[in-house]
Protein backbone atom coordinates (compact mmCIF):
# COMPACT_ATOMS: atom_id res chain seq x y z
CA UNK A 1 0.00 0.00 0.00
CA UNK A 2 2.87 2.31 1.06
CA UNK A 3 4.35 1.58 -2.68
CA UNK A 4 0.81 2.70 -4.43
CA UNK A 5 0.69 5.90 -2.52
CA UNK A 6 4.46 6.76 -2.75
CA UNK A 7 4.01 5.49 -6.90
CA UNK A 8 1.34 8.19 -6.87
CA UNK A 9 2.74 10.85 -5.29
CA UNK A 10 5.85 10.71 -8.02
CA UNK A 11 3.42 11.31 -10.80
CA UNK A 12 1.79 13.90 -9.33
CA UNK A 13 4.64 15.89 -8.75
CA UNK A 14 6.45 14.93 -12.06
CA UNK A 15 3.37 16.01 -14.00
CA UNK A 16 3.23 19.47 -12.11
CA UNK A 17 6.57 20.35 -12.91
CA UNK A 18 5.92 19.80 -16.26
CA UNK A 19 7.99 16.61 -16.59
CA UNK A 20 9.59 15.57 -20.32
CA UNK A 21 8.78 11.91 -21.26
CA UNK A 22 12.94 10.41 -21.79
CA UNK A 23 14.05 11.90 -25.02
CA UNK A 24 11.78 14.83 -25.37
CA UNK A 25 8.76 15.46 -26.42
CA UNK A 26 5.40 16.82 -24.64
CA UNK A 27 5.35 16.32 -21.14
CA UNK A 28 3.84 13.48 -19.30
CA UNK A 29 0.03 13.56 -18.74
CA UNK A 30 -0.75 13.25 -15.24
CA UNK A 31 -3.30 9.89 -14.55
CA UNK A 32 -7.08 10.79 -14.09
CA UNK A 33 -7.66 12.13 -10.62
CA UNK A 34 -10.70 10.10 -10.26
CA UNK A 35 -8.50 6.83 -11.64
CA UNK A 36 -6.11 7.23 -9.16
CA UNK A 37 -8.07 7.85 -6.21
CA UNK A 38 -10.32 4.79 -7.14
CA UNK A 39 -6.88 2.65 -7.43
CA UNK A 40 -5.64 3.82 -3.87
CA UNK A 41 -9.31 2.84 -2.37
CA UNK A 42 -9.04 -0.57 -4.22
CA UNK A 43 -5.31 -0.58 -3.05
CA UNK A 44 -6.43 0.42 0.81
CA UNK A 45 -9.21 -2.17 0.62
CA UNK A 46 -7.75 -4.83 -0.60
CA UNK A 47 -4.87 -5.04 2.11
CA UNK A 48 -7.48 -4.54 4.87
CA UNK A 49 -9.10 -7.95 3.51
CA UNK A 50 -5.91 -9.63 3.59
CA UNK A 51 -4.57 -8.75 7.11
CA UNK A 52 -8.21 -9.25 8.34
CA UNK A 53 -8.21 -13.05 6.71
CA UNK A 54 -5.03 -13.44 8.44
CA UNK A 55 -5.56 -12.05 11.68
CA UNK A 56 -9.45 -11.51 12.89
CA UNK A 57 -11.38 -14.48 11.11
CA UNK A 58 -10.74 -16.94 13.72
CA UNK A 59 -13.42 -15.11 15.99
CA UNK A 60 -15.30 -12.92 13.59
CA UNK A 61 -15.60 -15.30 10.83
CA UNK A 62 -14.61 -15.48 6.71
CA UNK A 63 -17.67 -13.30 6.24
CA UNK A 64 -17.70 -10.88 9.43
CA UNK A 65 -21.05 -12.67 10.99
CA UNK A 66 -19.13 -14.10 14.10
CA UNK A 67 -20.08 -18.23 13.10
CA UNK A 68 -16.87 -19.37 14.61
CA UNK A 69 -16.15 -22.05 17.29
CA UNK A 70 -14.62 -18.91 19.55
CA UNK A 71 -17.87 -17.72 19.51
CA UNK A 72 -18.98 -20.99 21.28
CA UNK A 73 -16.71 -20.32 24.45
CA UNK A 74 -16.38 -17.00 24.81
CA UNK A 75 -18.71 -14.18 26.82
CA UNK A 76 -19.76 -12.23 25.38
CA UNK A 77 -19.09 -13.71 22.11
CA UNK A 78 -17.13 -11.81 19.29
CA UNK A 79 -19.20 -9.36 17.47
CA UNK A 80 -21.48 -10.06 14.23
CA UNK A 81 -20.55 -7.14 12.20
CA UNK A 82 -23.02 -7.99 9.49
CA UNK A 83 -25.98 -7.27 12.34
CA UNK A 84 -24.83 -3.73 12.66
CA UNK A 85 -25.54 -0.70 10.50
CA UNK A 86 -23.15 1.97 9.28
CA UNK A 87 -24.67 4.42 11.78
CA UNK A 88 -24.40 1.95 14.72
CA UNK A 89 -20.81 1.04 13.56
CA UNK A 90 -18.96 3.20 11.67
CA UNK A 91 -15.46 3.46 10.04
CA UNK A 92 -13.92 5.22 12.84
CA UNK A 93 -15.69 3.11 15.54
CA UNK A 94 -13.66 0.07 14.19
CA UNK A 95 -10.97 1.56 13.98
CA UNK A 96 -10.55 2.51 17.48
CA UNK A 97 -11.83 -0.63 18.78
CA UNK A 98 -8.50 -2.35 16.60
CA UNK A 99 -6.36 0.66 18.13
CA UNK A 100 -7.32 0.18 22.17
CA UNK A 101 -9.44 -2.67 21.99
CA UNK A 102 -12.92 -3.40 23.77
CA UNK A 103 -12.85 -3.79 27.33
CA UNK A 104 -14.21 -6.23 29.02
CA UNK A 105 -14.30 -8.70 25.87
CA UNK A 106 -11.69 -10.92 24.47
CA UNK A 107 -11.04 -7.93 21.96
CA UNK A 108 -7.97 -6.59 22.44
CA UNK A 109 -5.17 -3.65 21.45
CA UNK A 110 -4.14 -3.91 17.74
CA UNK A 111 -1.78 -1.06 18.04
CA UNK A 112 1.55 -2.90 19.23
CA UNK A 113 0.60 -5.15 15.84
CA UNK A 114 -0.87 -3.41 12.90
CA UNK A 115 0.49 0.12 12.37
CA UNK A 116 -1.69 3.15 11.84
CA UNK A 117 -2.32 2.07 7.79
CA UNK A 118 -3.01 -1.18 8.99
CA UNK A 119 -5.28 -0.27 11.32
CA UNK A 120 -7.21 2.41 8.66
CA UNK A 121 -7.05 -0.71 6.25
CA UNK A 122 -8.97 -3.06 8.08
CA UNK A 123 -11.54 -0.49 9.46
CA UNK A 124 -11.85 0.13 6.05
CA UNK A 125 -12.74 -3.11 4.78
CA UNK A 126 -14.54 -4.24 7.45
CA UNK A 127 -16.97 -1.06 7.16
CA UNK A 128 -17.44 -2.02 3.20
CA UNK A 129 -17.62 -5.37 3.40
CA UNK A 130 -19.55 -6.47 6.23
CA UNK A 131 -21.17 -3.40 8.07
CA UNK A 132 -22.37 -1.91 4.65
CA UNK A 133 -22.50 -4.75 2.21
CA UNK A 134 -23.25 -7.90 4.24
CA UNK A 135 -20.61 -9.23 1.62
CA UNK A 136 -19.58 -13.29 2.31
CA UNK A 137 -15.76 -11.91 1.31
CA UNK A 138 -14.31 -15.47 1.35
CA UNK A 139 -14.38 -19.22 2.86
CA UNK A 140 -12.11 -20.85 4.57
CA UNK A 141 -12.60 -24.01 2.11
CA UNK A 142 -10.76 -23.11 -1.28
CA UNK A 143 -8.93 -24.39 -4.04
CA UNK A 144 -5.97 -21.94 -2.61
CA UNK A 145 -6.39 -23.46 0.64
CA UNK A 146 -6.37 -26.93 -0.66
CA UNK A 147 -10.23 -27.51 -0.78
CA UNK A 148 -11.12 -28.74 -4.47
CA UNK A 149 -14.77 -29.31 -4.84
CA UNK A 150 -15.65 -28.77 -1.36
CA UNK A 151 -19.39 -29.33 -1.80
CA UNK A 152 -18.47 -32.93 -2.66
CA UNK A 153 -18.92 -32.87 1.17
CA UNK A 154 -22.63 -31.23 1.35
CA UNK A 155 -23.77 -34.40 2.95
CA UNK A 156 -21.65 -33.50 6.04
CA UNK A 157 -22.45 -29.42 6.25
CA UNK A 158 -25.63 -29.52 8.40
CA UNK A 159 -23.94 -31.00 10.95
CA UNK A 160 -21.20 -28.61 10.78
CA UNK A 161 -23.84 -25.32 11.03
CA UNK A 162 -25.93 -27.27 13.11
CA UNK A 163 -28.99 -27.59 10.90
CA UNK A 164 -28.75 -31.38 12.17
CA UNK A 165 -27.53 -31.70 15.75
CA UNK A 166 -25.19 -34.40 16.36
CA UNK A 167 -25.99 -36.18 18.70
CA UNK A 168 -29.52 -36.70 16.89
CA UNK A 169 -30.33 -40.55 17.16
CA UNK A 170 -29.75 -42.17 14.34
CA UNK A 171 -33.16 -44.14 13.77
CA UNK A 172 -34.24 -40.29 13.06
CA UNK A 173 -31.81 -39.17 10.50
CA UNK A 174 -32.28 -40.04 6.80
CA UNK A 175 -30.50 -42.45 4.95
CA UNK A 176 -28.87 -38.95 3.37
CA UNK A 177 -27.87 -37.33 7.07
CA UNK A 178 -27.30 -40.90 8.19
CA UNK A 179 -24.33 -40.80 5.70
CA UNK A 180 -23.91 -37.19 6.23
CA UNK A 181 -23.12 -37.97 10.11
CA UNK A 182 -20.75 -40.54 9.36
CA UNK A 183 -18.63 -37.92 6.85
CA UNK A 184 -18.55 -35.37 10.07
CA UNK A 185 -17.16 -37.87 12.34
CA UNK A 186 -14.61 -39.58 9.80
CA UNK A 187 -13.64 -35.84 8.26
CA UNK A 188 -14.91 -33.03 9.42
CA UNK A 189 -14.69 -33.42 13.26
CA UNK A 190 -11.13 -32.77 13.78
CA UNK A 191 -11.76 -29.18 13.19
CA UNK A 192 -14.95 -28.52 13.96
CA UNK A 193 -14.52 -30.77 17.11
CA UNK A 194 -17.35 -28.72 19.00
CA UNK A 195 -20.58 -29.92 17.05
CA UNK A 196 -23.61 -28.52 17.69
CA UNK A 197 -25.87 -30.88 20.05
CA UNK A 198 -29.04 -30.73 22.05
CA UNK A 199 -27.48 -31.99 25.25
CA UNK A 200 -23.99 -30.75 26.08
CA UNK A 201 -24.16 -32.95 28.83
CA UNK A 202 -22.23 -32.19 32.14
CA UNK A 203 -19.28 -30.09 32.14
CA UNK A 204 -17.11 -32.52 33.81
CA UNK A 205 -17.55 -36.27 34.21
CA UNK A 206 -15.31 -38.76 36.09
CA UNK A 207 -15.98 -41.30 32.99
CA UNK A 208 -13.27 -41.44 30.57
CA UNK A 209 -14.14 -39.73 27.34
CA UNK A 210 -12.55 -41.76 25.02
CA UNK A 211 -13.89 -45.11 25.73
CA UNK A 212 -16.77 -46.18 24.62
CA UNK A 213 -15.33 -45.25 20.95
CA UNK A 214 -18.46 -44.61 18.21
CA UNK A 215 -18.44 -47.74 17.01
CA UNK A 216 -16.19 -50.08 14.87
CA UNK A 217 -17.18 -51.70 11.24
CA UNK A 218 -16.26 -55.25 10.72
CA UNK A 219 -16.05 -56.04 7.02
CA UNK A 220 -14.55 -59.44 6.07
CA UNK A 221 -12.81 -58.34 3.23
CA UNK A 222 -11.19 -55.64 4.98
CA UNK A 223 -7.51 -56.42 6.24
CA UNK A 224 -8.36 -55.18 9.99
CA UNK A 225 -11.44 -53.62 11.60
CA UNK A 226 -12.80 -50.28 10.68
CA UNK A 227 -12.45 -47.47 13.84
CA UNK A 228 -15.27 -45.11 13.48
CA UNK A 229 -13.24 -42.45 14.57
CA UNK A 230 -9.63 -43.23 12.98
CA UNK A 231 -9.97 -46.08 10.38
CA UNK A 232 -8.58 -49.23 10.02
CA UNK A 233 -6.88 -50.52 13.06
CA UNK A 234 -5.11 -52.83 14.53
CA UNK A 235 -6.26 -52.01 18.08
CA UNK A 236 -9.90 -51.33 17.06
CA UNK A 237 -10.05 -55.47 17.53
CA UNK A 238 -9.84 -55.23 21.55
CA UNK A 239 -12.47 -52.45 21.88
CA UNK A 240 -15.01 -54.82 21.19
CA UNK A 241 -16.13 -57.37 24.15
CA UNK A 242 -16.23 -60.54 24.57
CA UNK A 243 -19.59 -62.00 23.71
CA UNK A 244 -19.37 -65.95 24.14
CA UNK A 245 -21.66 -66.47 26.42
CA UNK A 246 -19.45 -67.35 29.31
CA UNK A 247 -19.90 -64.64 31.65
CA UNK A 248 -23.56 -65.64 32.21
CA UNK A 249 -26.26 -63.13 33.96
CA UNK A 250 -24.78 -63.62 37.15
CA UNK A 251 -22.33 -61.27 35.73
CA UNK A 252 -23.82 -58.69 33.72
CA UNK A 253 -23.15 -56.60 36.16
CA UNK A 254 -19.65 -56.76 36.60
CA UNK A 255 -19.63 -56.52 32.49
CA UNK A 256 -21.12 -53.15 32.38
CA UNK A 257 -19.27 -51.69 35.03
CA UNK A 258 -15.92 -53.24 33.67
CA UNK A 259 -16.72 -51.67 29.87
CA UNK A 260 -17.51 -48.35 31.76
CA UNK A 261 -14.70 -47.83 34.00
CA UNK A 262 -11.65 -50.35 33.14
CA UNK A 263 -11.85 -50.85 28.90
CA UNK A 264 -10.24 -47.45 29.24
CA UNK A 265 -6.94 -49.01 29.94
CA UNK A 266 -7.40 -52.58 29.26
CA UNK A 267 -9.49 -53.11 26.34
CA UNK A 268 -13.18 -54.39 26.13
CA UNK A 269 -11.73 -57.66 25.73
CA UNK A 270 -9.25 -57.37 28.71
CA UNK A 271 -6.01 -57.39 26.86
CA UNK A 272 -4.38 -54.35 27.22
CA UNK A 273 -3.74 -53.81 23.62
CA UNK A 274 -6.07 -50.99 22.88
CA UNK A 275 -4.79 -48.25 21.77
CA UNK A 276 -4.67 -46.45 25.29
CA UNK A 277 -3.25 -49.53 26.93
CA UNK A 278 -0.50 -49.80 24.53
CA UNK A 279 0.90 -46.77 25.32
CA UNK A 280 1.06 -47.33 29.06
CA UNK A 281 4.50 -47.55 30.45
CA UNK A 282 4.23 -50.42 31.66
CA UNK A 283 1.37 -51.27 29.48
CA UNK A 284 -1.68 -52.45 30.43
CA UNK A 285 -1.67 -56.03 31.69
CA UNK A 286 -2.91 -58.84 29.70
CA UNK A 287 -5.96 -59.95 31.81
CA UNK A 288 -6.89 -62.67 29.44
CA UNK A 289 -3.39 -64.46 30.82
CA UNK A 290 -4.67 -64.83 34.40
CA UNK A 291 -6.61 -68.13 35.67
CA UNK A 292 -8.50 -68.26 39.17
CA UNK A 293 -5.64 -70.40 40.46
CA UNK A 294 -2.76 -67.33 39.91
CA UNK A 295 -5.50 -64.17 40.16
CA UNK A 296 -7.58 -65.67 43.10
CA UNK A 297 -10.54 -63.99 43.71
CA UNK A 298 -9.62 -62.34 47.43
CA UNK A 299 -6.34 -60.98 45.38
CA UNK A 300 -8.20 -59.42 42.21
CA UNK A 301 -10.59 -57.38 44.53
CA UNK A 302 -7.74 -56.27 46.46
CA UNK A 303 -5.93 -55.31 43.00
CA UNK A 304 -8.72 -53.44 41.97
CA UNK A 305 -9.54 -51.46 45.37
CA UNK A 306 -6.20 -50.27 45.98
CA UNK A 307 -4.34 -50.12 42.72
CA UNK A 308 -0.97 -51.09 41.90
CA UNK A 309 2.15 -49.26 42.82
CA UNK A 310 4.34 -48.27 40.45
CA UNK A 311 2.04 -48.68 37.38
CA UNK A 312 -0.70 -46.55 36.15
CA UNK A 313 -3.33 -49.00 37.85
CA UNK A 314 -5.63 -46.78 40.33
CA UNK A 315 -7.34 -47.44 43.26
CA UNK A 316 -11.09 -47.84 42.86
CA UNK A 317 -12.27 -47.90 46.40
CA UNK A 318 -13.56 -44.13 46.38
CA UNK A 319 -15.02 -44.67 43.05
CA UNK A 320 -16.71 -47.98 43.22
CA UNK A 321 -18.97 -49.57 46.27
CA UNK A 322 -17.27 -52.51 47.34
CA UNK A 323 -20.01 -54.47 45.70
CA UNK A 324 -19.35 -53.62 42.22
CA UNK A 325 -15.70 -54.17 42.71
CA UNK A 326 -16.48 -58.05 43.29
CA UNK A 327 -19.24 -57.65 40.76
CA UNK A 328 -16.24 -56.74 37.90
CA UNK A 329 -13.87 -59.20 39.64
CA UNK A 330 -16.77 -62.11 39.05
CA UNK A 331 -16.89 -60.83 35.52
CA UNK A 332 -13.26 -61.20 34.86
CA UNK A 333 -12.61 -64.35 36.27
CA UNK A 334 -15.56 -65.90 33.90
CA UNK A 335 -15.32 -64.46 31.35
CA UNK A 336 -11.98 -62.88 30.56
CA UNK A 337 -9.16 -65.06 32.84
CA UNK A 338 -7.47 -68.05 30.96
CA UNK A 339 -9.36 -66.95 28.05
CA UNK A 340 -8.28 -68.88 24.56
CA UNK A 341 -7.89 -65.43 22.49
CA UNK A 342 -5.03 -64.38 24.84
CA UNK A 343 -2.88 -68.25 23.25
CA UNK A 344 -5.03 -67.60 19.41
CA UNK A 345 -1.90 -66.54 17.13
CA UNK A 346 -2.64 -62.64 16.19
CA UNK A 347 -3.64 -62.27 12.73
CA UNK A 348 -4.22 -58.93 11.23
CA UNK A 349 -7.68 -60.01 10.02
CA UNK A 350 -9.11 -62.11 12.94
CA UNK A 351 -13.04 -62.17 13.54
CA UNK A 352 -15.24 -59.57 15.59
CA UNK A 353 -13.52 -59.79 19.65
CA UNK A 354 -10.28 -61.31 18.50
Amino acid sequence: MRLVLASLLVAALAAASGCVRPGGGAPAAAPPPTAAITSTATAVFERGRQIYNFRCYFCHGYSGNARTLATTYLAPPPRDFTAATPEQLPEASIAQALRAGRPGTAMKSFAGILDESEIAAVARFVAQEFVKNKARNTAYHTVENGWPAHERFAIAFPFVTGAVRLDTAWEELTVEQAAGKRLFLSTCISCHDRAHVNDEGPAWSARPVSYPRAGFVFDPQAPLPVDALSGPSVYARHDVAPNDGRHGAASTRGKALFEANCAFCHGADGSGKNWIGQFMEPPARDLRRLTPASMPAPQLVATIRDGLTDTSMPAWKDVLTAAEIEAIADYLSRAVFHSSRALAPATAAGPPGR
